[in-house]
């Protein structure tokens, strides 16, 4: 993976590359976050990629959730954690973020709450690194620049106030999307 930048003492890196490759520094425990949809059986994009790329553990993990606790399926802005099947990681957090609908349908409090409660989940595990993707701004079509907002704001807080997790990772798949983070998130870089 390429670092692209780094924010809030280096807590918070941009990096490109594939986050099924993600494998932090080797500090101790990592997960990655798994955009998902509300039925955590897997789809298309980063979600789909992350449920091939673990195998068929990491879908009989989620089907169970389904069967228990979560037979409606993950709701829109919550988080929940698993482990990684064959993942180079510890765990994955799947975080449900809303579909676009203009942003007037409450979707800037919903993508807030699936980065907070992704990291809430990880700080509660006492997970050293969490790699995120650009939720919700694939085919669920949320604005770029106001989805790194958003996302760079419920970090910061919760960065602020917790000591878990040491390092977030903010994984872009090409460049242009680190470019549009970096200048969008209200955040300065480290130089």
């Amino acid at each position: 993976m390429e670092t692209h930048s780094r924010f809030l003492d280096g807590r918070i890196v941009c990096v490109i590359g594939d986050i099924t490759d993600f494998r932090g520094s080797g500090s101790g425990a990592t997960a990655i976050v798994n955009a998902a949809n509300r039925s955590l059986l897997g789809g298309g994009g980063v979600d789909g990629a992350i449920h091939r790329a673990a195998g068929s553990s990491l879908l009989e993990e989620c089907q169970a959730l389904r069967r228990s606790t979560l037979p409606d399926g993950l709701q829109t802005g919550a988080a929940v954690m698993t482990g990684a099947g064959h993942l180079p990681v510890a765990h994955v957090i799947h975080t449900v973020g809303p579909v676009w609908a203009g942003g007037d349908a409450g979707e800037p409090e919903l993508l807030r709450s699936a980065y907070a409660e992704s990291l809430r989940i990880a700080a509660a595990a006492d997970l050293v690194e969490l790699a995120f993707p650009a939720v919700s701004t694939g085919v669920f079509g949320y604005p770029p620049p106001l989805a790194a907002a958003k996302a760079a704001a419920a970090i910061g807080t919760h960065l602020a106030a917790n000591g878990r997790p040491e390092s977030v990772y903010l994984v872009f798949f090409q460049r242009q999307d680190a470019d549009t983070f970096a200048q969008s998130c209200g955040l300065t870089p480290l130089e």
